[in-house]
């Protein structure tokens, strides 16, 4: 759906209470696009009842902007009650974990605004869908709806829309010409950009260092073709061992845990590995594999996520047979 056409749907769905839900550890980018989003719909709509609510925990970076923005989360919110849900940045049901069956069986319209690869069955479930996969953030899109309406962010909100945008855009190594544009209008509301940089990093504790470690002493290599493919499990900390071995010098990372009979699995490539194979880890390989397993995945072109069922290795074997079909097939 069109920016323009969503925000008038939108207007017309806007009762008295709203909630904005967003995935598992989550990242900036869902925090600051659901608090910019709520800012958003206050101005819209006088008296609207807005609460943001983390379908579970947050990441340790995005602990610390909640804590700098001040904003409010709801831990244990009225689903049920709500007149409207919006689900933001998140490309799958399954990144609400328990929240989902509620969600789903309350009956509540729900507005999806996401930038992953689109998902069938969140399509599905939405009665408005906005999902722009060449927007680097959701944080981006949000940004649009403001200028769409005419609504200049306050300092704040403009802070927490470049922090969104920083964090997916890995410090802004990459973008399109809208993504600075929009860059370069915020940070005339806030000019901050050391601040914001600050906020996004922060030292690896202990047990996200020896998770590394662990990734790399596990690793398994596989030659597909000419790129370098790693496989390896993890108890916890799975995009962070990813990103650790690209760093190492893999072209891509597949990484996997299992806790309580749920796996997780967190996928990474070089910007390389996409330009010259064309593979869209969230499209072509998270998705089918989530339902190979009974679950989900859904991601972007060069990180992607799963949440499926079953043993751990036999999802990390069935991530690399994927790929080797696809690169067989180039």
């Amino acid at each position: 759906m069109s920016l323009p056409g969503s925000l008038d749907r939108i207007k017309s769905l806007l009762g008295e209470k709203v909630c904005i839900l967003f995935h598992h550890n989550a990242d900036p980018d869902a925090l600051c696009s659901a608090y910019a989003l709520s800012r958003l719909l206050r101005r819209i709509r006088e008296g609207v009842e807005v609460t943001i609510a983390p379908s579970k925990d947050l990441s340790k970076i995005s602990e610390g902007v909640a804590e700098h923005l001040a904003i409010p989360l709801e831990e244990e919110p009225d689903i049920e009650g709500m007149d409207l849900l919006f689900l933001v940045d998140t490309g799958s049901l399954q990144q609400l974990e328990e929240m989902k069956d509620r969600v789903l069986e309350s009956g509540v319209p729900i507005v999806v605004i996401d930038h992953h690869a689109e998902h069938p069955e969140t399509r599905e479930a939405a009665a408005i869908y906005v999902v722009d996969e060449k927007a680097t953030s959701t944080c981006e899109i949000l940004y649009e709806f403001y200028r769409e309406e005419g609504i200049k962010p306050d300092d704040r909100v403009a802070k927490a829309l470049l922090i969104g945008i920083a964090y997916d855009t890995r410090h802004f190594a990459m973008g399109t010409p809208r993504t600075f544009r929009a860059v370069s209008e915020l940070l005339e509301l806030d000019g901050e950009l050391a601040e914001i940089f600050s906020l996004l990093s922060h030292p690896m504790d202990r047990s996200e260092r020896i998770a590394r470690l662990k990734a790399g002493q596990r690793m398994k290599l596989h030659l597909l073709g000419r790129w370098l493919v790693v496989s390896t499990e993890v108890s916890s900390y799975q995009a962070s061992a990813a990103r650790g071995l690209l760093s190492l010098g893999a072209d891509l990372a597949i990484v996997g845990g299992s806790r309580d009979g749920e796996v997780r699995v967190s996928m990474r490539s070089t910007e390389e590995f996409y330009r010259e194979t064309s593979i869209h880890l969230g499209r072509d390989v998270a998705m089918p594999l989530g339902e190979a397993f009974g679950g989900m995945g859904s991601g972007h072109s060069t990180s992607a996520g799963v949440n499926a069922f079953g043993d751990v290795n036999e999802v990390l074997e069935r991530a690399v047979r994927i790929l080797d079909e696809r690169i067989t097939h180039i």
